[in-house]
């Protein structure tokens, strides 16, 4: 049997490169994936390319970080699926990496407002259909540790952010068998454009960083994103699992 065989996930954010990639591994390992995003013209090519690999995908039009609009569709897709198992945020932040002595304060501030009020609208939501089921799993990308690198912005703060937060859901939906994990990388090439400006270097400062020979893919943040989804990863929570090869060292 598929890792996620008759799951049903909600994925915000699928129309970026992480978020199409965790719903094609949620898709393929049998799960019913709902993927929303601002944008229908980033989200069909995703759901296409699911439903042409056999999977089920539904696409929606949702700004995840309204408080309402977030309401009405998870419990819209809560009524049509008859369930919530598996809710992942992978909604941009909006931030901007410089020196803190060159941004404005609301350039600083506007990373941690979005992670903090869209993983907890998202979260919430999905936890009041989780907890008469007494089961479910709340996903997060982009966890923290204890270093960060300047020119930063606001960014690393907000991840900051984000982990006490997942501390926080975890500890409060424990008792209802609702799990809360987040995944971080280190970085992931594939997600820097062809053509950016100082793409070269910035993929050779990922690779420098691993203790490995190699960065993380899409594809890999996905398979570890459909495990800890499953039910064998029914004893983490309240934890980041960590696949930055070596890039970010856990204490």
């Amino acid at each position: 049997m598929a890792l996620l065989e008759k799951k049903v996930a909600l994925v915000y954010g699928a129309g970026g490169p992480v978020g199409g990639a965790v719903a094609r591994a949620f898709a393929r390992e049998g799960a019913k994936v709902f993927l929303s995003g601002r944008s229908f013209e980033s989200l069909d090519p995703v759901a296409d390319r699911i439903r042409a690999a056999g999977g089920t995908a539904e696409t929606d039009r949702v700004d995840a970080l309204d408080e309402q609009a977030v309401d009405l569709y998870v419990d819209a897709v809560a009524e049509r699926a008859g369930r919530i198992d598996i809710s992942f945020n992978l909604i941009s932040y909006g931030d901007v990496q410089a020196p803190l002595m060159e941004i404005s304060a609301e350039d600083f501030l506007r990373p941690v407002a979005t992670a903090t009020r869209t993983h907890f609208l998202t979260t919430r939501a999905a936890a009041r259909h989780m907890i008469p089921r007494g089961t479910g799993v709340i996903l997060a990308f982009g966890g923290s540790g204890p270093h960060t690198l300047p020119e930063l912005g606001g960014f690393k703060v907000a991840l900051d952010a984000l982990e006490g937060q997942r501390r926080q859901w975890a500890s409060e939906l424990g008792r209802h068998g609702i799990r809360f994990v987040t995944l971080k990388t280190g970085g992931v090439p594939e997600t820097i454009p062809e053509g950016f400006p100082g793409r070269t270097e910035m993929v050779a400062g990922l690779e420098r960083a691993s203790l490995l020979k190699w960065t993380a893919t899409l594809a890999d943040v996905g398979h570890v994103a459909a495990f800890v989804a499953s039910d064998r990863a029914r004893t983490m929570t309240a934890a980041t699992v960590n696949i930055s090869c070596g890039a970010i060292m856990d204490y």
